[in-house]
Protein backbone atom coordinates (compact mmCIF):
# COMPACT_ATOMS: atom_id res chain seq x y z
CA UNK A 1 0.00 0.00 0.00
CA UNK A 2 2.62 2.65 1.05
CA UNK A 3 5.10 1.67 -2.25
CA UNK A 4 1.56 1.78 -4.17
CA UNK A 5 1.30 5.79 -2.59
CA UNK A 6 4.56 6.48 -3.27
CA UNK A 7 4.59 5.70 -6.72
CA UNK A 8 1.26 7.81 -7.21
CA UNK A 9 3.25 10.99 -5.84
CA UNK A 10 5.78 10.29 -7.72
CA UNK A 11 3.46 10.42 -11.00
CA UNK A 12 1.82 13.38 -9.99
CA UNK A 13 5.17 14.87 -9.50
CA UNK A 14 6.13 14.19 -13.12
CA UNK A 15 3.01 15.22 -14.55
CA UNK A 16 2.52 18.62 -16.29
CA UNK A 17 1.06 21.32 -13.47
CA UNK A 18 -1.81 23.48 -15.31
CA UNK A 19 -0.36 27.06 -16.10
CA UNK A 20 -1.34 29.68 -14.01
CA UNK A 21 -4.35 31.93 -14.90
CA UNK A 22 -3.74 34.40 -16.89
CA UNK A 23 -4.40 38.24 -15.53
CA UNK A 24 -5.68 40.90 -17.51
CA UNK A 25 -4.41 41.88 -20.19
CA UNK A 26 -4.00 46.00 -19.64
CA UNK A 27 -1.23 48.34 -22.24
CA UNK A 28 -0.23 49.79 -18.17
CA UNK A 29 -0.42 49.09 -14.70
CA UNK A 30 0.24 52.07 -12.63
CA UNK A 31 0.86 52.75 -9.16
CA UNK A 32 0.25 56.28 -7.72
CA UNK A 33 2.10 56.87 -4.42
CA UNK A 34 1.24 59.80 -3.46
CA UNK A 35 3.79 61.39 -0.09
CA UNK A 36 1.28 61.93 2.90
CA UNK A 37 4.46 62.05 5.34
CA UNK A 38 4.26 64.93 8.45
CA UNK A 39 5.82 67.83 6.47
CA UNK A 40 2.65 68.11 4.26
CA UNK A 41 0.20 70.27 5.71
CA UNK A 42 -3.42 69.34 5.51
CA UNK A 43 -4.04 71.77 1.94
CA UNK A 44 -1.00 70.25 0.54
CA UNK A 45 -2.92 66.96 1.06
CA UNK A 46 -6.19 68.35 -0.22
CA UNK A 47 -4.63 69.36 -3.49
CA UNK A 48 -2.91 66.42 -4.17
CA UNK A 49 -6.41 64.61 -3.77
CA UNK A 50 -7.85 66.95 -6.27
CA UNK A 51 -4.96 67.48 -8.35
CA UNK A 52 -5.33 63.91 -9.46
CA UNK A 53 -9.23 63.74 -9.21
CA UNK A 54 -8.98 66.63 -12.49
CA UNK A 55 -6.26 64.85 -14.15
CA UNK A 56 -7.54 61.75 -14.59
CA UNK A 57 -11.31 63.10 -15.55
CA UNK A 58 -9.26 65.77 -17.90
CA UNK A 59 -9.75 64.88 -21.80
CA UNK A 60 -6.02 64.68 -22.68
CA UNK A 61 -5.77 61.49 -20.11
CA UNK A 62 -8.81 60.03 -21.20
CA UNK A 63 -7.58 60.24 -24.91
CA UNK A 64 -3.84 58.52 -23.54
CA UNK A 65 -5.95 55.69 -22.39
CA UNK A 66 -7.60 55.13 -25.97
CA UNK A 67 -3.77 55.47 -27.38
CA UNK A 68 -2.71 51.97 -26.03
CA UNK A 69 -3.24 48.86 -28.11
CA UNK A 70 -5.47 47.37 -25.61
CA UNK A 71 -7.32 50.51 -24.65
CA UNK A 72 -7.37 49.90 -21.11
CA UNK A 73 -4.90 50.55 -18.28
CA UNK A 74 -5.22 49.36 -14.49
CA UNK A 75 -4.08 52.05 -11.40
CA UNK A 76 -4.14 51.99 -7.88
CA UNK A 77 -3.49 55.09 -5.30
CA UNK A 78 -1.48 54.58 -2.45
CA UNK A 79 -0.94 56.88 -0.06
CA UNK A 80 3.05 56.58 1.70
CA UNK A 81 4.90 58.22 4.45
CA UNK A 82 6.54 56.04 6.98
CA UNK A 83 3.72 53.04 5.87
CA UNK A 84 1.80 52.25 3.43
CA UNK A 85 -2.23 52.99 2.99
CA UNK A 86 -4.09 51.76 -0.67
CA UNK A 87 -6.62 54.27 -1.13
CA UNK A 88 -8.13 53.22 -4.34
CA UNK A 89 -7.09 49.50 -4.80
CA UNK A 90 -7.09 48.65 -8.47
CA UNK A 91 -9.66 49.85 -10.96
CA UNK A 92 -9.58 48.78 -14.46
CA UNK A 93 -9.67 51.75 -16.55
CA UNK A 94 -11.71 51.83 -20.06
CA UNK A 95 -13.83 54.70 -20.14
CA UNK A 96 -14.69 58.44 -18.86
CA UNK A 97 -17.29 56.84 -16.56
CA UNK A 98 -14.03 54.67 -15.04
CA UNK A 99 -12.00 57.61 -14.57
CA UNK A 100 -14.74 59.51 -12.72
CA UNK A 101 -15.70 57.26 -10.41
CA UNK A 102 -11.77 57.01 -9.63
CA UNK A 103 -11.90 60.76 -9.31
CA UNK A 104 -14.88 60.60 -7.07
CA UNK A 105 -13.20 57.94 -4.50
CA UNK A 106 -10.01 60.10 -4.18
CA UNK A 107 -12.05 63.52 -3.41
CA UNK A 108 -14.84 61.63 -1.03
CA UNK A 109 -12.24 61.32 2.66
CA UNK A 110 -9.03 62.95 3.51
CA UNK A 111 -6.95 60.76 5.98
CA UNK A 112 -4.10 62.69 8.26
CA UNK A 113 -0.76 63.15 7.70
CA UNK A 114 1.67 60.12 8.92
CA UNK A 115 5.47 60.38 10.11
CA UNK A 116 8.62 60.30 8.63
CA UNK A 117 9.56 59.60 4.73
CA UNK A 118 10.38 56.33 3.55
CA UNK A 119 10.57 56.26 -0.41
CA UNK A 120 12.24 52.66 -0.41
CA UNK A 121 9.59 51.43 1.55
CA UNK A 122 7.22 52.74 -0.90
CA UNK A 123 9.04 51.59 -3.94
CA UNK A 124 8.95 47.98 -2.03
CA UNK A 125 5.21 48.43 -1.91
CA UNK A 126 4.56 49.18 -5.12
CA UNK A 127 6.60 46.85 -6.36
CA UNK A 128 4.60 44.14 -4.14
CA UNK A 129 0.96 46.01 -5.43
CA UNK A 130 2.13 44.74 -8.70
CA UNK A 131 3.78 41.51 -8.87
CA UNK A 132 0.05 40.11 -6.74
CA UNK A 133 -2.85 42.09 -8.93
CA UNK A 134 -5.12 40.55 -11.48
CA UNK A 135 -3.77 42.20 -13.88
CA UNK A 136 -0.97 41.99 -17.20
CA UNK A 137 0.11 44.68 -18.08
CA UNK A 138 2.85 45.76 -21.09
CA UNK A 139 4.36 48.00 -19.35
CA UNK A 140 4.52 48.49 -15.20
CA UNK A 141 5.16 51.53 -13.42
CA UNK A 142 5.67 53.23 -10.34
CA UNK A 143 4.97 56.83 -10.27
CA UNK A 144 5.97 58.52 -7.11
CA UNK A 145 5.40 61.78 -5.43
CA UNK A 146 7.31 63.35 -2.34
CA UNK A 147 8.88 66.68 -0.85
CA UNK A 148 11.91 64.95 0.61
CA UNK A 149 14.40 62.59 0.08
CA UNK A 150 14.32 59.34 1.85
CA UNK A 151 15.06 59.18 5.93
CA UNK A 152 13.63 55.85 7.06
CA UNK A 153 13.64 52.26 5.73
CA UNK A 154 16.14 50.77 4.01
CA UNK A 155 18.37 52.63 1.25
CA UNK A 156 16.42 54.18 -1.50
CA UNK A 157 19.13 53.39 -4.33
CA UNK A 158 19.16 49.67 -3.14
CA UNK A 159 14.84 49.74 -3.20
CA UNK A 160 15.01 51.81 -6.77
CA UNK A 161 17.56 48.62 -8.25
CA UNK A 162 15.48 45.97 -6.65
CA UNK A 163 12.14 47.23 -8.24
CA UNK A 164 13.88 48.05 -12.14
CA UNK A 165 15.51 44.94 -11.62
CA UNK A 166 12.18 43.19 -11.56
CA UNK A 167 11.12 45.46 -15.12
CA UNK A 168 9.26 48.25 -13.56
CA UNK A 169 10.18 51.90 -14.15
CA UNK A 170 9.97 54.57 -11.71
CA UNK A 171 9.09 57.99 -12.47
CA UNK A 172 9.27 61.10 -9.91
CA UNK A 173 7.05 64.19 -9.47
CA UNK A 174 9.55 65.67 -6.69
CA UNK A 175 7.19 68.67 -4.83
CA UNK A 176 9.52 71.72 -4.75
CA UNK A 177 6.94 74.03 -2.77
CA UNK A 178 7.67 74.84 0.54
CA UNK A 179 4.75 75.07 2.25
CA UNK A 180 4.50 72.47 4.49
CA UNK A 181 7.95 72.02 4.31
CA UNK A 182 10.23 73.39 7.65
CA UNK A 183 13.49 74.67 6.20
CA UNK A 184 15.72 72.09 7.86
CA UNK A 185 14.01 69.31 6.62
CA UNK A 186 13.93 71.08 3.09
CA UNK A 187 16.25 69.52 0.40
CA UNK A 188 17.50 71.97 -2.48
CA UNK A 189 17.24 70.98 -5.56
CA UNK A 190 14.66 67.59 -5.16
CA UNK A 191 14.67 67.27 -8.35
CA UNK A 192 18.27 66.39 -8.84
CA UNK A 193 17.83 63.85 -5.99
CA UNK A 194 14.89 62.09 -7.60
CA UNK A 195 16.84 61.68 -10.91
CA UNK A 196 20.04 60.42 -8.79
CA UNK A 197 18.72 58.54 -6.32
CA UNK A 198 14.85 57.42 -7.05
CA UNK A 199 13.65 57.25 -10.89
CA UNK A 200 14.75 54.15 -13.16
CA UNK A 201 13.72 51.87 -15.87
CA UNK A 202 13.72 52.28 -19.49
CA UNK A 203 11.83 56.18 -20.49
CA UNK A 204 11.78 57.01 -16.20
CA UNK A 205 11.36 60.74 -15.94
CA UNK A 206 11.22 63.72 -13.57
CA UNK A 207 8.24 66.12 -13.92
CA UNK A 208 9.06 69.19 -10.55
CA UNK A 209 6.12 71.04 -9.48
CA UNK A 210 7.71 74.68 -8.34
CA UNK A 211 4.02 75.39 -7.57
CA UNK A 212 0.98 74.24 -5.84
CA UNK A 213 -0.70 75.87 -8.52
CA UNK A 214 0.49 74.10 -11.34
CA UNK A 215 -0.05 70.50 -9.46
CA UNK A 216 -2.84 69.43 -11.13
CA UNK A 217 -1.47 70.73 -15.24
CA UNK A 218 1.90 68.17 -13.94
CA UNK A 219 -0.26 65.33 -13.01
CA UNK A 220 -1.86 65.63 -16.46
CA UNK A 221 1.27 65.66 -18.23
CA UNK A 222 2.84 63.24 -16.20
CA UNK A 223 0.12 60.67 -16.61
CA UNK A 224 -0.42 61.46 -20.35
CA UNK A 225 3.32 60.34 -20.66
CA UNK A 226 3.29 56.99 -18.77
CA UNK A 227 0.25 55.57 -20.50
CA UNK A 228 1.41 57.29 -24.23
CA UNK A 229 5.08 55.23 -23.81
CA UNK A 230 6.70 57.67 -25.82
CA UNK A 231 10.89 57.74 -24.69
CA UNK A 232 10.82 61.06 -22.56
CA UNK A 233 13.70 63.64 -22.84
CA UNK A 234 15.45 64.84 -19.49
CA UNK A 235 12.64 66.74 -17.75
CA UNK A 236 15.04 68.20 -14.77
CA UNK A 237 15.01 71.59 -14.27
CA UNK A 238 19.13 73.03 -13.92
CA UNK A 239 20.30 72.34 -10.61
CA UNK A 240 20.85 76.11 -8.33
CA UNK A 241 21.79 76.58 -5.19
CA UNK A 242 23.13 73.38 -3.58
CA UNK A 243 22.77 74.03 0.65
CA UNK A 244 22.88 69.88 0.62
CA UNK A 245 24.24 67.79 -2.04
CA UNK A 246 21.00 66.70 -4.26
CA UNK A 247 23.19 63.50 -5.49
CA UNK A 248 24.47 62.14 -1.94
CA UNK A 249 21.07 59.19 -1.53
CA UNK A 250 22.03 59.14 1.99
CA UNK A 251 21.39 63.05 2.27
CA UNK A 252 18.04 62.43 3.94
CA UNK A 253 19.32 60.19 6.86
CA UNK A 254 21.91 62.82 7.54
CA UNK A 255 19.41 65.32 8.13
CA UNK A 256 16.90 62.69 10.14
CA UNK A 257 20.66 62.48 12.43
CA UNK A 258 21.50 65.87 12.61
CA UNK A 259 18.31 66.86 13.61
CA UNK A 260 18.36 63.91 16.01
CA UNK A 261 21.17 64.96 17.59
CA UNK A 262 20.04 68.42 18.11
CA UNK A 263 17.00 67.38 19.59
CA UNK A 264 18.44 65.11 22.25
CA UNK A 265 21.49 67.61 22.88
CA UNK A 266 21.38 69.44 26.31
Amino acid sequence: MKRALFLFAALCLLLPRPAPAQGIEVDLELVLMVDVSRSMSARELEIQRRGYAEALQSDVVFAAVQSGLLQRVAITYVEWAGTQEVVVDWRLIQSRADLDAFAHSLTSQYNPALRRTSISEALLFGARQLETNIYAGLRRVIDISGDGPNNAGGGVEQARDAVVGKGIVINGLPLLTREGMGTDWHLDDLDVYYRSCVIGGPGAFVIPVLDWADFAEAVRRKLVLEMVSVPQPDLVIPVQALRRDPRDCNVGEKIWRERRQYWDDP
